[in-house]
């Protein structure tokens, strides 16, 4: 834990989140008139995990069935059954 004035962690933003980011420092105090007011620390990061092809196997496609989709595209066209 680190504590830093107001000023300088305005100052040095980047740099104080740089250090979260890459694991050097586990949080930062910021302090004001010498007095902890506030805590930097950095977000957990969230895991995206695997998402392209999770459900591959699980499904079957069906044959396309011609006589429905013929009838498909005759409702579309605006002719009835």
């Amino acid at each position: 834990m680190t504590m830093v004035n107001m000023l300088e962690a305005k100052s040095n933003l980047s740099r104080l989140v740089e250090a979260l980011e890459s694991g050097t420092e586990d949080e930062f105090i910021i302090a004001r008139n010498g007095k902890p007011a506030a805590r930097l620390v950095p977000i957990g990061k969230a895991s995206a995990g695997q998402r392209i092809g999770v459900a591959k196997g699980k499904f079957v496609t069906p044959e396309p069935d011609l006589a429905l989709e013929a009838e498909a595209a005759s409702l579309f066209r605006g002719e009835g059954t």
